[in-house]
Protein backbone atom coordinates (compact mmCIF):
# COMPACT_ATOMS: atom_id res chain seq x y z
CA UNK A 1 0.00 0.00 0.00
CA UNK A 2 0.98 3.51 -0.52
CA UNK A 3 1.53 5.71 2.40
CA UNK A 4 -1.16 7.51 3.45
CA UNK A 5 -1.99 10.87 4.76
CA UNK A 6 -0.83 11.99 7.69
CA UNK A 7 -3.21 13.73 9.49
CA UNK A 8 -2.98 15.40 13.34
CA UNK A 9 -6.29 15.60 14.75
CA UNK A 10 -4.80 18.57 17.29
CA UNK A 11 -4.49 22.17 17.62
CA UNK A 12 -1.23 22.07 19.08
CA UNK A 13 1.33 24.03 17.49
CA UNK A 14 4.24 22.48 18.74
CA UNK A 15 2.63 19.00 17.92
CA UNK A 16 2.75 20.20 14.88
CA UNK A 17 6.28 21.44 14.54
CA UNK A 18 7.68 18.15 16.18
CA UNK A 19 6.35 16.41 13.57
CA UNK A 20 7.63 18.88 10.68
CA UNK A 21 10.79 18.81 12.58
CA UNK A 22 10.91 14.90 12.27
CA UNK A 23 10.47 15.21 8.04
CA UNK A 24 6.74 14.76 8.12
CA UNK A 25 3.97 17.36 6.72
CA UNK A 26 1.04 16.42 8.05
CA UNK A 27 -2.49 18.18 7.71
CA UNK A 28 -4.13 19.75 10.86
CA UNK A 29 -7.85 18.28 11.46
CA UNK A 30 -9.28 20.03 14.81
CA UNK A 31 -11.78 17.30 16.35
CA UNK A 32 -14.10 19.16 18.40
CA UNK A 33 -13.81 16.62 21.08
CA UNK A 34 -15.25 18.53 24.12
CA UNK A 35 -12.58 16.72 26.84
CA UNK A 36 -15.07 17.99 29.87
CA UNK A 37 -17.23 15.31 29.01
CA UNK A 38 -14.59 12.76 29.74
CA UNK A 39 -13.16 11.04 31.75
CA UNK A 40 -10.94 7.96 33.20
CA UNK A 41 -10.14 6.41 37.05
CA UNK A 42 -6.41 7.55 36.49
CA UNK A 43 -4.32 11.10 35.00
CA UNK A 44 -2.61 8.44 32.93
CA UNK A 45 -5.83 6.47 31.43
CA UNK A 46 -7.70 9.75 31.24
CA UNK A 47 -4.71 10.59 28.77
CA UNK A 48 -5.39 8.00 26.65
CA UNK A 49 -8.94 8.25 26.46
CA UNK A 50 -8.73 11.76 25.21
CA UNK A 51 -6.20 10.93 22.48
CA UNK A 52 -8.43 8.10 21.33
CA UNK A 53 -11.83 10.59 21.61
CA UNK A 54 -9.77 13.05 19.30
CA UNK A 55 -8.77 10.36 16.56
CA UNK A 56 -11.61 8.93 16.45
CA UNK A 57 -13.87 11.94 16.00
CA UNK A 58 -11.42 13.12 12.84
CA UNK A 59 -10.87 9.44 11.53
CA UNK A 60 -14.59 9.56 11.35
CA UNK A 61 -14.55 12.47 8.85
CA UNK A 62 -12.03 10.51 6.93
CA UNK A 63 -14.13 7.64 5.39
CA UNK A 64 -13.00 7.05 1.97
CA UNK A 65 -9.89 8.41 2.50
CA UNK A 66 -6.38 6.94 2.68
CA UNK A 67 -5.81 8.17 5.92
CA UNK A 68 -3.51 7.90 9.05
CA UNK A 69 -5.11 9.46 11.31
CA UNK A 70 -2.97 10.66 15.25
CA UNK A 71 -4.63 12.38 18.23
CA UNK A 72 -3.01 13.51 21.33
CA UNK A 73 -3.71 14.88 24.49
CA UNK A 74 -1.53 15.71 27.97
CA UNK A 75 -2.77 15.53 31.04
CA UNK A 76 -0.12 16.73 34.40
CA UNK A 77 -0.30 14.52 37.41
CA UNK A 78 0.40 15.90 40.59
CA UNK A 79 -0.41 14.52 44.07
CA UNK A 80 -2.52 12.09 42.20
CA UNK A 81 -4.65 14.31 40.49
CA UNK A 82 -5.18 14.89 36.47
CA UNK A 83 -4.45 18.86 35.60
CA UNK A 84 -5.78 20.38 32.06
CA UNK A 85 -5.63 23.76 31.14
CA UNK A 86 -6.28 26.08 34.16
CA UNK A 87 -9.89 27.58 33.46
CA UNK A 88 -8.50 31.19 34.38
CA UNK A 89 -5.38 33.14 35.85
CA UNK A 90 -6.29 32.47 39.45
CA UNK A 91 -5.92 29.08 38.82
CA UNK A 92 -2.74 28.95 36.62
CA UNK A 93 -1.69 30.98 39.73
CA UNK A 94 -2.41 28.58 42.29
CA UNK A 95 -1.34 25.85 40.15
CA UNK A 96 1.84 27.21 40.07
CA UNK A 97 2.55 28.16 43.56
CA UNK A 98 1.36 24.54 44.46
CA UNK A 99 3.70 22.89 41.55
CA UNK A 100 7.05 25.33 42.43
CA UNK A 101 9.99 23.25 43.85
CA UNK A 102 7.71 19.70 43.50
CA UNK A 103 7.99 17.44 40.71
CA UNK A 104 4.55 15.83 38.65
CA UNK A 105 4.22 13.48 35.49
CA UNK A 106 3.31 14.30 32.08
CA UNK A 107 1.26 12.12 30.42
CA UNK A 108 0.40 12.15 26.90
CA UNK A 109 -1.53 9.87 25.12
CA UNK A 110 -1.28 8.67 21.13
CA UNK A 111 -3.47 7.00 19.41
CA UNK A 112 -3.23 6.33 15.83
CA UNK A 113 -6.02 5.02 13.49
CA UNK A 114 -5.11 3.96 9.67
CA UNK A 115 -8.59 4.31 7.81
CA UNK A 116 -7.63 1.68 5.32
CA UNK A 117 -7.72 -0.60 7.86
CA UNK A 118 -11.20 -1.77 9.45
CA UNK A 119 -12.15 -2.01 13.01
CA UNK A 120 -9.47 -2.12 16.46
CA UNK A 121 -6.60 -3.95 13.78
CA UNK A 122 -6.09 -0.59 12.24
CA UNK A 123 -5.79 0.97 15.40
CA UNK A 124 -3.56 1.40 18.09
CA UNK A 125 -2.86 3.41 21.74
CA UNK A 126 -1.00 3.95 24.30
CA UNK A 127 0.48 6.62 27.07
CA UNK A 128 3.79 8.16 27.64
CA UNK A 129 4.81 9.03 30.65
CA UNK A 130 7.75 12.21 31.65
CA UNK A 131 8.40 13.19 35.35
CA UNK A 132 8.73 16.84 35.67
CA UNK A 133 11.07 18.62 38.07
CA UNK A 134 9.55 21.67 38.75
CA UNK A 135 11.52 25.29 39.87
CA UNK A 136 11.13 27.87 42.07
CA UNK A 137 9.70 30.70 40.74
CA UNK A 138 8.73 33.49 42.35
CA UNK A 139 5.44 34.94 42.97
CA UNK A 140 6.58 37.80 40.82
CA UNK A 141 7.63 35.38 38.16
CA UNK A 142 4.48 32.98 38.26
CA UNK A 143 2.63 36.89 38.18
CA UNK A 144 4.62 37.66 35.00
CA UNK A 145 3.58 34.20 33.93
CA UNK A 146 0.20 34.09 34.11
CA UNK A 147 -0.33 38.06 32.82
CA UNK A 148 1.25 36.69 29.59
CA UNK A 149 -1.47 34.36 29.16
CA UNK A 150 0.59 31.43 28.16
CA UNK A 151 -0.57 28.88 30.62
CA UNK A 152 -4.18 29.13 29.96
CA UNK A 153 -3.20 27.40 26.89
CA UNK A 154 -1.12 24.29 27.94
CA UNK A 155 -2.17 21.49 29.49
CA UNK A 156 -0.46 21.72 33.31
CA UNK A 157 -0.02 25.39 32.98
CA UNK A 158 3.15 25.47 31.58
CA UNK A 159 5.33 24.25 28.40
CA UNK A 160 9.21 23.63 27.77
CA UNK A 161 9.10 25.70 24.50
CA UNK A 162 7.65 28.82 26.25
CA UNK A 163 8.18 31.04 28.77
CA UNK A 164 7.97 28.63 31.47
CA UNK A 165 11.11 27.29 30.48
CA UNK A 166 13.09 28.59 32.82
CA UNK A 167 10.95 27.33 35.77
CA UNK A 168 11.60 23.88 35.23
CA UNK A 169 14.65 22.80 36.42
CA UNK A 170 14.71 19.04 34.46
CA UNK A 171 12.46 16.00 33.33
CA UNK A 172 13.09 12.14 33.13
CA UNK A 173 12.13 11.06 30.11
CA UNK A 174 10.90 11.94 26.55
CA UNK A 175 11.43 16.19 26.27
CA UNK A 176 9.00 15.25 22.90
CA UNK A 177 6.57 13.67 24.83
CA UNK A 178 6.56 17.11 27.59
CA UNK A 179 5.37 19.21 24.68
CA UNK A 180 2.46 17.09 23.59
CA UNK A 181 3.70 14.22 21.31
CA UNK A 182 6.62 11.21 22.03
CA UNK A 183 8.23 10.58 18.55
CA UNK A 184 9.45 7.17 19.68
CA UNK A 185 6.62 6.49 20.67
CA UNK A 186 4.37 7.25 17.21
CA UNK A 187 7.33 4.91 15.96
CA UNK A 188 6.34 2.44 17.62
CA UNK A 189 2.35 2.60 17.12
CA UNK A 190 2.86 2.82 13.96
CA UNK A 191 5.43 -0.17 13.39
CA UNK A 192 2.62 -2.43 14.90
CA UNK A 193 0.45 -1.14 12.28
CA UNK A 194 2.81 -2.39 9.34
CA UNK A 195 4.32 1.38 8.83
CA UNK A 196 7.19 2.26 8.61
CA UNK A 197 7.77 6.44 10.23
CA UNK A 198 10.37 6.65 7.31
CA UNK A 199 7.38 6.02 4.72
CA UNK A 200 5.95 9.38 6.04
CA UNK A 201 8.77 11.78 5.37
CA UNK A 202 8.07 14.39 3.36
CA UNK A 203 9.23 14.77 -0.25
CA UNK A 204 12.63 16.99 0.23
Amino acid sequence: MNPPRLVLASASPARLALLRQAGMAPEVVVSGVDEDTLSAPTPSALARVLAEAKATAVAARMEGADALVVGCDSVLELDGRPLGKPADAEEATARWKDMRGRSGVLHTGHCVIDTRVPGEEGRRSVTASTTVHFGRPTDEEIAAYVASGEPLHVAGAFTLDGRSGPFVDGIEGDHGNVLGLSLPTLRRLLRELGIAVTDLWAPR
